[in-house]
């Protein structure tokens, strides 16, 4: 059929409008528990304004029963003393299932988040079972060292001293709505593959995906209590976990602010906890740049789930010599770019995630022409009742812009002409935040020398927002506490211990 002349899907797989249909509640013990709270969370199609399905709005009990069931199972050891080969095994079955469901798992991250369909199969569930299956090996790879200790007393005593490390115990994990599925794994697999118990606590609008992989765990074979997912509003369920005296981890991806409370309230327990925050992610583009390699680049950087990427590109530096060619090129990318529904398959921008960011974009974008030469806008989204944004090209904005300041999060870039490289490196790092960055050039000196002078914790060369399990990922400055993914992923899920012994 077509809506506002765009030819959308008539109808959903019958296995996605079965999960549709339910009533989501919380995900307890291995099974769904319904929510002592009356209360519940619409969530909205964002190419459509319409509700498709609601899901529990837990309160502080609701979340004491799921951290006291996590608790449960940590102390009974089912889950931690089981042979570290079992739960890899487990963990890798659970990747079988994902790719069993991976089209169900495909639609409802598009219907709940917006993105296109092709990102939720291609990078969302294609992702998702290459990080469970990296993290899965990980269970297996658990190291302690020993060590050749000179301890001096008594006369004669002799010493063997080695380390072990040891799960944490409950972890909470809260999902950011950019990634809901993939972000999610982040915080499960690493603390279940350390031997922790979890809860999971999606964003309000995209809980759906994460209620969906729980259900896979336990059929997977993750025992009861191990993996519980609460859903409901930040402000409560989310303050309840953080709170939990029984929670000895937090694991946060989000906005800046929260994570600074949520520090904040860790920190009078010592709780630990890992924050992958806020970014303003600069690009710099020299002179030898090429341009059929760096346009094309910079747009999938930029635009890429609507620049709804921690990672995303949102600042462009370029020194005159290519300020002209580049502003122009990247002026017909933005100007040509389709907009239409995450399940138009030939959409390159889609909704946002609702309506509250599709509001927050906006502003910027209305404010842009006070503090800009240019701005430069795309095309309409075709459904007025859906949260579309206007891919925008903000050129030449005044340093102190609201637009180069903050974290905008949505299809909005900017475009700056700077004198040489040393401008570009110093405003690029005139920022709080310090996650990522780029540098597009062909001049190897420049390739590996930049790099190195640029405050971020992941800086790519001729590439942007690119990443792998296998290469750490996490912020300088105020853009976050502690890295995900390599081979030490696991021990910011676990105690280390040393033992000594004397014989």
């Amino acid at each position: 059929m077509t809506t506002f002349g765009v030819r959308v899907m008539s109808s959903l797989p019958p296995q996605v409008e079965s999960f549709l249909s339910l009533s989501h509640e919380l995900y307890i013990n291995g099974r769904t528990v319904r929510s002592q709270s009356s209360e519940r969370l619409t969530i909205y199609n964002p190419a459509t304004g319409q509700e498709i399905a609601s899901v529990a709005d837990a309160n502080e009990q609701d979340v004491d029963a799921a951290v006291n069931a996590a608790h449960q199972a940590y102390q009974s050891g089912v889950w931690r003393t089981m042979p570290a080969s079992e739960r890899e095994r487990i963990l890798l079955r659970l990747a079988e299932l994902v790719e069993r469901d991976a089209d169900i798992l495909a639609y409802l991250e598009t219907l709940e988040q917006g993105k296109s369909i092709h990102i939720a199969k291609g990078l969302e569930v294609a992702g998702t079972l290459s990080w469970i299956r990296y993290v899965a090996g990980l269970a297996t790879k658990i190291t302690g060292s020993t060590f050749d200790v000179s301890i001096p007393m008594p006369a004669g005593a002799r010493y063997t001293a080695y380390t072990l490390h040891e799960p944490v115990g409950v972890v909470a994990g809260i999902i950011p709505w950019n990634f809901p599925l993939l972000i999610g794994v982040w915080k499960v697999l690493p603390a279940l593959a350390a031997g922790c118990c979890v809860i999971a606590k999606p964003a309000e609008t995209t809980p759906l995906t994460i209620l969906y992989l729980a259900a896979l765990a336990t059929e997977a074979g993750v025992p009861d209590g191990v993996f519980n997912v609460v859903t409901g509003r930040g402000s409560v369920a989310g303050n309840s976990l953080v709170n939990h005296p029984l929670v000895a981890k937090v694991s946060f991806t989000g906005s800046t602010p929260v994570g600074k409370h949520i520090a904040r309230s860790c920190s009078d327990t010592l709780k630990r906890f890992s924050l992958e925050l806020g970014g303003k992610n600069p690009a710099i583009v020299l002179p030898d740049a090429d341009l059929e390699q760096t346009v094309p680049g910079l747009m999938l950087a930029s635009f890429l789930n609507q620049g709804q990427v921690c990672a995303a590109c949102s600042r462009i530096y370029v020194t005159p010599e290519l300020f002209k060619p580049l502003s122009s090129a990247l002026a017909d990318a933005v100007t040509s770019m389709t907009v239409g529904a995450g399940l138009d398959p030939t959409a390159q921008i889609n909704p946002l995630v609702s309506l509250s960011q599709q509001q927050k974009v906006s502003a910027y974008i209305d404010k842009a022409p006070l503090e800009a030469e240019h701005v430069i806008k795309g095309k309409h989204g075709p459904n007025p009742a859906g949260y579309y944004v206007q891919p925008t090209l903000i050129i030449n904005p005044a340093p102190t812009a609201a637009c180069i300041t903050d974290e905008i999060f949505g299809p909005v870039l900017t475009l700056t002409q700077v004198a040489d490289t040393d401008e570009a490196i110093r405003l690029a790092n005139n920022s709080p935040y310090g996650l990522a960055a780029s540098v597009w050039t062909q001049n190897l000196q420049a390739a590996m020398s930049l790099p190195r002078l640029i405050e971020a914790g992941t800086v790519w060369v001729n590439s942007h927002v690119m990443i792998d399990p296998a290469m750490p990922f996490g912020g300088y400055k105020q853009s976050g506490v502690g890295h995900d993914f390599g081979a030490d992923w696991l021990k910011s899920f676990m105690h280390q211990k040393s033992i000594c012994i004397r014989y």
